[in-house]
């Protein structure tokens, strides 16, 4: 018997096993496997552990400073001392501990791993949408964890490295008939006049791809805009690195910096690059939110349909965006570009995660027509560029309850018949063929998608805190009070033509474009009204 087919119930006699819940992996459909994983092998993973005690939804409605947060709900430290004791016990290195982000960052030995977690592991491959060959580890069934963990560990992650998500955003095929610099954009929105994000930070979540300093330094000044400044921040070992391809993970970064520098050029903006995995995600999100100063907003473009997560991967990331919501921090999510099927071809509407957590803004897309010089929208509906082109991604999640802010907006039953959390909450003008004007890997584009939306809020929330003196925090708790299901929220302007598929648009909220796209002086002053 190979150390991969090792079972758990087979290490280490007089030592307790327990199953980690929500941790069964299935092999990735398109992947073919290349082996085992040698006993040496070094892999990182981050263990999460519980809270000391739940955040409370008042904590979520009024955000606390992170000292204190950190000793109400960060971890005990008598859990960090028995995991960490337990995992050098077992012969893993501890890399680093955070009590108030709750993460133990281990490396270890394949054969440690397996022993530790009771992992099955293999080598495997599959080639991306790019048609490059990607090759990475992952594993099949559940964890189990010993004694000294369990109860007291609720994932570990990073154990499989399959890439986890994908950037959403569309470059237009050709030269677009209809295109926006971001500041267009915001001036058709009416972002808050007299307001730039001064004083305020922003933060971008990537998981792959880089940015060169002259491309920003090119695009900025084509908008008469002095370049931000942005900080680029490596999570697990990941870094700033361009790739040199338009079409690739730059498009998505250089997209995000350019939407939120364009919009709120006064802001500080902070990328955090990180491995596109499990662990990579939840850690790059935790230490995010924990930054100091904590950011007013944070972008998040890439996601994944809910069906390819684990349950404790799903769980621990939105427990990051729960410190996110605690701490003030608004974070905005991409609803996704493949309508409402999220690129799951079993017939069924589906959403994207992050975007369904709701701990977050979700965002979705419109095709927009307007008058770049004075502002005058000719029409404005949901993006729907038909079969394989792209659409809005938006519907209702089978994996998150319906939110209680959300309880008079009519959101339907999802297409499993379950009650949940509808998606998404906003929306901006996503389509590629009516996108953004950017600058990527030195050449200029017309770029869409829904990873436009995201960074397009989180400028816009950057003003809106400025305006305000104070974080918004979890936005969503502001936003609905007063809509209802046949009429939209004061600070937006209604899309009530399209649909994304299983979805169409109306009155009110619906699963295409949500509350609808910002009138932002309308919105800050609806924001003055309700605080």
């Amino acid at each position: 018997m190979t150390p991969d087919e090792q079972k758990p119930d087979e290490q280490k006699p007089g030592r307790g096993i327990h199953e980690l819940p929500g941790s069964e992996r299935t092999p990735l459909a398109s992947a073919t496997s290349t082996g085992g994983v040698p006993d040496d092998e070094q892999i990182e993973a981050t263990i999460v552990l519980r809270r000391r005690e739940p955040v409370p939804d008042e904590v979520l409605r009024n955000p606390i400073p992170r000292d204190e947060f950190v000793l109400r709900y960060g971890a005990d430290p008598a859990d960090i001392a028995a995991v960490e004791a337990e995992a050098k016990a077992a012969g893993a290195t501890v890399l680093s501990v955070d009590a108030g982000e709750r993460r133990i960052r281990i490396r270890a030995a394949a054969s440690v791993v397996r022993d530790l977690f009771g992992a099955t592991l293999e080598s495997a491959s599959h080639e991306a949408a790019s048609g490059q060959t990607v090759r990475f580890r992952q594993r099949t069934g559940s964890l189990s964890l010993p004694d000294a963990m369990h109860g007291r560990v609720v994932a570990v992650l990073g154990l499989d490295d399959r890439p986890q998500a994908t950037a959403h955003f569309v470059v237009s095929a050709a030269s677009a008939a209809t295109s926006y610099t971001p500041v267009q954009v915001s001036d058709i929105y009416r972002f808050p006049a007299g307001t730039d994000g001064s004083g305020r930070t922003v933060a971008i979540i990537e998981l792959g791809g880089g940015f060169d300093a002259s491309d920003l330094d090119t695009y900025f000044s084509s908008l008469g805009i002095t370049t931000p400044r942005v900080t680029a921040v490596g999570v697990d070992g990941a870094s700033n690195v361009p790739g040199g391809d338009p079409n690739g993970a730059d498009g998505e970064v250089l997209l995000d910096i350019e939407v939120v520098g364009a919009v709120a050029p006064a802001a500080d903006i902070v990328v955090y690059f990180a491995p596109n995995t499990d662990a990579g995600f939840v850690d790059a999100v935790t230490q995010a939110a924990h930054a100091d100063p904590t950011p007013d907003a944070m972008s998040i473009s890439w996601g994944q349909s809910e069906d390819a997560w684990t349950q404790q991967a799903r769980t621990a990331l939105d427990d990051a965006l729960v410190d996110a919501a605690a701490l003030g921090v608004t974070v905005t999510a991409a609803a996704g570009d493949n309508g409402s099927s999220d690129n799951v071809d079993d017939g069924r509407a589906h959403v994207d995660f992050p975007a369904s957590s709701p701990h977050v803004l979700g965002c979705g897309g419109t095709s927009l027509k307007a008058n770049a010089t004075t502002g005058v929208v000719a029409s404005e509906v949901v993006w729907n560029d038909g079969a394989g082109q792209g659409a809005t991604g938006g519907g209702v999640s089978d994996a998150f309850g319906l939110p209680s802010w959300q309880s008079s907006v009519g959101v339907p039953a999802s297409s499993s018949g379950a009650t949940g959390r509808g998606v998404p909450d906003v929306s901006g003008v996503a389509d590629p063929e009516t996108g953004y004007r950017v600058r990527v890997d030195g050449t200029d584009a017309v770029i869409g998608g829904t990873s436009a939306v995201a960074p397009l809020w989180a400028g816009l929330t950057a003003r809106l805190v400025q305006a305000l003196g104070s974080p918004v925090g979890l936005l969503p708790l502001r936003l609905y009070p007063d809509a209802t299901a046949s009429a939209t929220a004061p600070g937006f302007r209604d899309i009530v033509s399209g649909n994304n598929g299983a979805y169409s648009a109306r009155a009110g909220w619906d699963a295409c474009t949500g509350l609808g796209v910002p009138n932002g002086d309308a919105l800050l002053a609806a924001l003055r009204a309700a605080s």
